[in-house]
């Protein structure tokens, strides 16, 4: 079985090269048919093929099928062209590839590796790419086959242009034995700070930022051929929470760099102020991404390349209508009876995946903001043009647009938790009798407690999985991205009752708002960003709680963002690539917000609630090698592993609060810290590799 596993994983390398050709470090190479061959290969594949498979010393043969695959949607997207998943006529292609890869029985490996390699052979690769991902991982059998690196698979999403002439050059002189030095990608390589969205860039263009993205919507599609894909625990509320804390982080890493909180896209018809020019290559398409200049306008849509036809029209309707169901509190089902409106029920609405109650009613409001400012440069196809990064899960977090767009998706979230339908908490709900926090501090070796500190690192990625028709070396990328010292929590805590558990929920709001004022509770309960939440047991008397900034519940750490690049030899197996879940998560090196050299000041917010309110019966699930971000992601299998609403207690307004203080209950505690930026010197990761 790990054999035929690291069959399946080798089919990620290189996908833009035709299978006939080697894969992977060992240059295996695929022994195909003439069944697997596309049109283009039908007069020379197998004569290629035998050409390397005679100098090979690893080969896997294909098993011949016994009726082979017919996709008719699919095969229509030529291998050139863009995949989003955000088009209506992609998203049924994309299930009827899922559906042939699903179809072929459990535990016929042998089967599935033939199934998948003729699906390669035949279908672009950025479709076959995300159907692939989704199979495996959906799949009894296969959801231990590590999923690649996407930065790896395809780097031109991750980096500009001119990385890649360096890259093969420097793949060429690596295959000759020459030392591998990293090509060094500029922190400002999309705009310069005349520009002053761009101090967020180091944000927005974190490429461990953008897989999450990536890898959340893998784990949670909105479209498939199966239900059961799509209908996981909360996926709906989970989807809402996830970009809230988003835009919360985004907002405070704004009033960081001195600027006012995100303004939400709602007047559809107004000019779009904010450019965008991605300095990106496609390397399927061969073309850059389109750039967006400042002041263009949504307008309808009629693309028939892309079986798209909408107006603003319908984005309106679809609105009202949302916005009445949040209003009432009920969603209109086809049949023209109701149901009560929930925070699940609203996300998978207003994406919308497969369970939005009334697709007809209530349209499919976000992906659809997605599709007009994606094609806001060409809304007819008049000039040819393709997508802009709005429309590809990897790269829309790089726009600025993709905050404001988001900023309305989160507003209709709030305007649901502010309704008649969401009643307040009460203080039984909040409280933890028996429990009072007497102090909770932040500790670091690197300075005085209850102070963050932050910095820039340079970290280096590896290439060559991504290089198609390139020398087989080792090419190293070199991306400079914020970072923090570790720290710890130390939280006194005085249990008057017998021995018992509690759920330990942290976060970090900026202390004041971008007038430099103080908070009303209503704003700044959309600022506070989870930074951990954990079940511990308290005994009687007087307990110290001490937990690492490294066992957030929020984050994966580095090397399951990126592999460990100091680590020599095939890293396809192992304990931190073992399950195709373990991508998805917020990236550890930004767990911490920026700051400022000057020291930005922050509330660090601790409370320690009632188990007994939280708990789920959790089934055991399949154990996990890998660290699992559950906050954001979930548990693989498994329920939600808290029972209160996401965001919880930060999930509404207060009943009577006004601000912070007022809030806070013996079982909470609130403490002032500091986040302080050491601007320079630039570190090297300790873990890039060295020659």
């Amino acid at each position: 079985m790990a054999n035929v596993y690291r069959s399946l994983n080798l089919l990620f390398d290189r996908l833009n090269e035709p299978l006939i050709y080697p894969k992977g470090d060992n240059e295996t190479v695929f022994q195909v048919t003439e069944e697997f061959l596309d049109e283009d290969y039908q007069n020379n594949g197998i004569e290629i093929n035998n050409r390397y498979g005679d100098k090979a010393t690893d080969v896997i043969p294909l098993k011949n099928l016994k009726r082979l695959p017919e996709f008719p949607k699919a095969s229509k997207l030529p291998k050139d062209a863009e995949f989003s998943l955000f088009l209506p006529s992609h998203q049924e292609m994309a299930k009827e590839v899922m559906e042939v890869l699903l179809a072929v029985p459990e535990n016929q490996l042998q089967d599935l590796l033939s199934t998948c390699a003729y699906s390669r052979m035949h279908l672009n690769p950025q479709l076959f790419n995300y159907c692939f991902s989704v199979a495996l991982m959906h799949r009894p059998d296969t959801k231990n086959v590590p999923l690649q690196n996407h930065v790896e698979t395809f780097p031109s999403k991750f980096m500009n242009s001119q990385v890649f002439g360096q890259a093969r050059e420097a793949a060429a002189l690596q295959a000759k034995g020459s030392p591998r030095i990293p090509i060094i990608i500029p922190r400002d390589f999309t705009a310069t700070d005349l520009d002053v969205e761009h101090r967020l860039a180091y944000f927005r263009e974190d490429i461990g930022v953008n897989l999450h993205h990536w890898h959340w919507h893998l784990v949670y599609p909105f479209s498939a051929p199966r239900r059961e894909m799509v209908a996981k625990d909360r996926r709906g509320e989970l989807f809402l929470y996830m970009h809230q804390q988003i835009i919360a982080r985004y907002n405070g890493e704004r009033l960081n760099n001195m600027l006012s909180r995100v303004k939400k896209f709602s007047n559809w018809s107004e000019a779009i102020p904010e450019a965008y020019y991605p300095k990106l290559d496609n390397l399927t398409t061969s073309r850059g991404w389109p750039p967006r200049q400042a002041g263009m306008k949504w307008q309808d849509l009629d693309r028939p390349v892309d079986n798209l036809k909408l107006t603003l029209g319908d984005m309106m309707r679809w609105r009202r209508n949302v916005e009445d169901a949040i209003s009432t509190g009920f969603a209109v089902l086809p049949d023209g009876s109701t149901q009560p409106l929930d925070a699940d029920t609203l996300g998978n609405m207003v994406e919308a995946s497969i369970l939005s109650p009334n697709p007809q009613l209530y349209g499919a409001l976000h992906n659809n903001g997605h599709n007009f400012t994606a094609y806001i440069h060409d809304p007819q196809h008049r000039y040819l043009e393709s997508t802009s990064v709005m429309a590809d899960e990897a790269t829309t977090m790089r726009d600025p647009f993709f905050y404001r767009w988001h900023a309305f998706v989160d507003d209709l979230y709030q305007k649901y938790k502010e309704s008649e339908s969401v009643t307040r908490y009460t203080r039984s709900q909040l409280d933890n009798p028996g429990v009072q926090i007497t102090n909770a501090r932040i500790v670091s070796d690197s300075g005085p407690d209850n102070t963050l500190n932050t910095f820039w690192m340079q970290s280096d990625v590896e290439l060559s999985k991504g290089l198609d028709f390139s020398e087989r070396g080792s090419v190293l990328a070199r991306f400079t991205h914020l970072n923090h010292r570790d720290f710890r929590y130390e939280i006194d805590v005085m249990n008057s009752g017998a021995a018992r558990l509690t759920t330990v929920r942290i976060f970090m709001a900026p202390s004041v708002d971008e007038r430099n004022l103080p908070w009303i509770l209503n704003d700044q309960r959309k600022m506070f960003i989870e930074m951990d939440k954990f079940v511990t047991t308290l005994n009687g008397g007087a307990n110290k709680i001490v937990r690492s900034s490294t066992e957030s519940s929020v984050t994966i750490p580095f090397e399951q963002t990126f592999r460990d690049l100091s680590r020599p030899g095939d890293q396809t197996s192992g304990e931190l690539t073992s399950t195709s879940f373990c991508g998805c998560g917020w990236p550890q090196h930004m767990l911490v917000p920026k700051g400022t050299e000057a020291g930005a000041q922050y509330d660090l917010f601790v409370m320690l609630s009632n188990y007994d309110l939280d708990s789920v019966n959790n089934p055991d699930g399949s154990p996990m090698t890998c660290k699992e971000a559950s906050s954001y992601c979930g548990l693989k299998d498994r329920l939600y592993p808290d029972r209160r609403s996401m965001g919880y207690p930060f999930d509404r307004p207060s009943r009577d609060a006004a601000n912070l203080q007022d809030f806070l209950l013996p079982n909470m505690f609130k403490q002032d810290v500091r986040i302080v930026l050491q601007n320079s010197p630039v570190e090297i990761n300790p873990r890039n590799p060295r020659n």
